[in-house]
């Protein structure tokens, strides 16, 4: 009877410790979650210079290259729903809203955009998250008028 109770209190301790570890490591995914997604939230509606842009757009190709993200025959890195993320740019050339990726923009070469919309004002218009792991897969700055 003694071995069945000591039995038994073992399996129940080791339960809450799995459950106790699994919970801890839960919430520090969650935080480092928060942590990722808050570099690129802060700026949701809110109106930033086109050097900021740049700097997002700097940091998104420098996670994906971190993050091993494969790229498509045309340079542009492929969503994989885990971690990749995407910039895209709406500007208004001669009157029309047209959109670029960050890809696109870097391909060109990043001193045209430095040199023509630095001190251009842009807005944060929307954000997209992985369905996998709630990450920033993008983020979506559109120019404003002056």
């Amino acid at each position: 009877m003694k071995k069945i109770v000591i039995i038994f209190g073992i399996i129940i301790v080791s339960l809450v410790l799995i459950i106790s570890v699994s919970l801890i490591e839960n919430n520090k995914n969650l935080s480092n979650i928060k942590a990722y997604n808050k570099q690129y939230e802060e700026y949701y509606e809110k109106i930033i210079y086109g050097t900021d842009v740049l700097t997002l757009i700097y940091k998104a190709t420098d996670q994906n290259l971190r993050n091993e993200i494969k790229k498509d025959e045309k340079g542009y890195f492929i969503e994989n729903d885990i971690n990749s993320i995407k910039v895209e740019i709406k500007l208004l050339l001669e009157e029309k809203l047209l959109t670029y990726q960050m890809e696109t923009l870097m391909n060109v070469g990043l001193e045209g955009f430095v040199k023509n919309f630095n001190l251009i004002k842009f807005k944060c218009i929307g954000i997209q998250y992985h369905n996998n792991t709630k990450k920033v897969k993008k983020i979506v700055f559109e120019q404003i008028e002056e």
